[in-house]
């Protein structure tokens, strides 16, 4: 499975010059990352918004540094030679990569994954799967657990600790007697890792560093 990238951070929009007359060029681009924020350039703002596009290939775990160089390059926009700036763009923790179905401690410990969006329960029809999405429209359909790692997760530490105390949660339930699947942190962070690019493209939630 090769390495997917995902953006980190909650984009806060243009900034413009106090200037007569009005400059229509942005002073620098916005995005939140925690407590404080990034000002990006609009070449840096250029790569790190073509990460969030294209939702459908995100839900195939299908964005790469590498096809996100080549969208780039063949959209025309941006820097000419994006390859430095999504480097920069990982530096600054504006960008995250890592394999969905490999290793995940170490990346979940350092990002957060906040709601962006409706939780809409689930459907008579697929009582096993819980909707995600904007204005009654559901974007992503994922599992009980992801569907409150999702909604819940940012209230800890860090992802990565959410899987941990969920598996706990799961133990305790078994424990007295509920109907419960045993699972590790680790497989809950892979269910989780799945999911959460589609999550981050269809604007359903955002991730920010730990720090």
């Amino acid at each position: 499975m090769p390495t997917v990238i995902v953006p980190v951070g909650l984009n806060l929009g243009p900034s413009y010059r106090y200037v007569t007359p009005p400059d229509p060029n942005p002073e620098f681009w916005e995005v939140r990352l925690g407590n404080d924020s990034e000002e990006l350039t609009d070449d840096e703002f250029q790569v790190w918004g073509r990460a969030f596009l294209d939702p459908e290939r995100h839900a195939r775990l299908e964005v790469t540094r590498e096809t996100l160089q080549r969208d780039l390059l063949a959209a025309g926009a941006g820097p000419a030679s994006p390859g430095p700036v999504i480097d920069q763009l990982l530096d600054r923790g504006l960008l995250i990569e890592f394999d969905p179905n490999g290793e995940l401690e170490k990346p979940f410990r350092r990002i957060k994954l906040h709601p962006l969006a409706e939780g809409m329960g689930n459907t008579p029809e697929e009582p096993d799967r819980r909707l995600i999405g904007h204005n009654g429209q559901a974007h992503v359909k994922v599992n009980y657990t992801v569907y409150n790692l999702w909604a819940f997760s940012s209230t800890v530490s860090s992802l990565w600790q959410a899987c941990v105390l969920a598996a706990e949660l799961a133990d305790e339930q078994r424990a007295a007697g509920e109907d419960v699947d045993p699972m590790t942190a680790a497989e809950l962070a892979l269910d989780v890792a799945n999911v959460t690019p589609m999550l981050i493209a269809s604007g359903c939630a955002f991730l920010e560093p730990v720090r």
